[in-house]
């Protein structure tokens, strides 16, 4: 007898248990209902993305110009699997908005939005830096070849700026986020701290312009002037590169000198190992042999067509002609990768002209691909 209560306990206990569960999966039926129809429009998503993404490559490839056509493949399909992640999230997030009464899907809701932010600002920046690539640098190195400096990445910088900008405010606005409200209190909390660490914020400003402008990298040496004649002074291997100071190792004594951030960017600064050197290399076969008058014409249209690409060394320019084939040799200077990339697109346009006008003058050739680049960073 008791034995048969024991299990007869023990029975009720289970069927409670069932019905607790049973009841806790009724109640929460919508909300099960409500995560499945999200997952499937992400299902549906991916799977529209597979199908449209080559789909638009096709039309893109009849309908649009060359150099949309060569945009979309260099991004788009370059980055198939941010964008069909993209696809997914935007697919969720519409069907979230559509369910009614999700309040309790907010957190879910506001990483959708994080990641469908950031993608967007990602592929968006890639398409603008593919257009300022392929058509704005076109047309302001055909209009003025006197190019000079690296102020026209300018506009690429405040593409990427307006993009950011657009996005993160387009993301506050959705979500209620005051945005005034807290520009207002960063602005307060910076005049006091500006007021209370004056000289540690100057230093740290100066270790933020250091590592934008990058007039030196770790490794490099360089010398800075004494005194307001400019005479060289610290001479020396830059060590490491803080937010407050900078390391010096001087050369000779080998002392470690530190020196603020701040008194950097006020100072004449030599880089004696910083510049770089790179040798561009052209190979270009004829189908017939050359005479001395078409060699001097060639050399001519090489020339003309690099003496004004500030940055290239158009006096190292050498053409040397072989048996049926031409070897050019240029030479482009720099001082940062940002001043090198530029210099090279620049160089690349110029072969563009170069073949042109070799057209136009009736000489047949084959142009070798790609354009060989050698680094040879300049010596102390």
């Amino acid at each position: 007898m008791i034995l048969l209560k024991g299990d007869c306990f023990a029975m009720t206990d289970a069927v409670k248990g069932i019905a607790q569960i049973s009841e806790l999966a009724l109640s929460n039926g919508d909300r099960l209902l409500q995560v499945s129809l999200i997952a499937i429009a992400g299902g549906v998503g991916l799977l529209g993305g597979m199908v449209i993404i080559p789909a638009l490559r096709f039309l893109f490839s009849w309908f649009t110009p060359q150099f949309l056509t060569e945009i979309y493949n260099r991004v788009v399909i370059a980055s198939k699997s941010v964008v069909l992640t993209l696809v997914t999230l935007s697919a969720m997030e519409l069907m979230l908005l559509l369910i009614p009464e999700t309040d309790w899907l907010n957190p879910i809701e506001f990483c959708l939005s994080v990641g469908i932010t950031a993608l967007s600002g990602w592929i968006l920046s890639k398409l603008f830096r593919g257009f300022f690539d392929t058509k704005i640098l076109g047309i302001t190195f055909a209009s003025n070849p006197k190019v000079r400096g690296e102020s026209i990445f300018l506009l690429r910088y405040l593409g990427d700026f307006a993009i950011t900008i657009t996005l993160i405010l387009s993301f506050c606005i959705s979500h209620d986020i005051n945005v005034v409200g807290i520009v207002a209190s960063l602005g307060i909390g910076g005049i006091a701290i500006a007021f209370a660490a004056q000289k540690t914020l100057e230093q740290f400003l100066g270790g933020i312009v250091l590592t934008l402008d990058r007039p030196f990298t770790v490794g490099d040496y360089i010398g800075l002037s004494d005194g307001p004649t400019g005479k060289q002074g610290t001479f020396g291997r830059v060590e490491s590169i803080g937010l407050r100071s900078t390391k010096i190792r001087t050369s000779g004594k080998g002392t470690l000198t530190v020196i603020p951030n701040n008194a950097l960017t006020q100072a004449t600064i030599e880089n004696f190992s910083g510049a770089k050197k790179v040798m561009s290399v052209m190979m270009i076969a004829f189908t017939q042999h050359l005479s001395n008058d078409e060699q001097a014409l060639i050399r001519q249209i090489v020339m003309d067509s690099t003496v004004d690409i500030f940055g290239l060394d158009w006096r190292s320019t050498e053409v040397s002609f072989g048996e049926n084939n031409a070897q050019i040799s240029f030479f482009i200077l720099g001082s940062n990768e940002l001043s090198m990339e530029l210099r090279r697109q620049l160089l690349d346009l110029a072969t563009q002209q170069i073949t042109k006008q070799l057209k136009n003058q009736n000489i047949s050739f084959t142009l070798d691909e790609p354009t060989i680049y050698v680094d040879a960073p300049i010596s102390i």
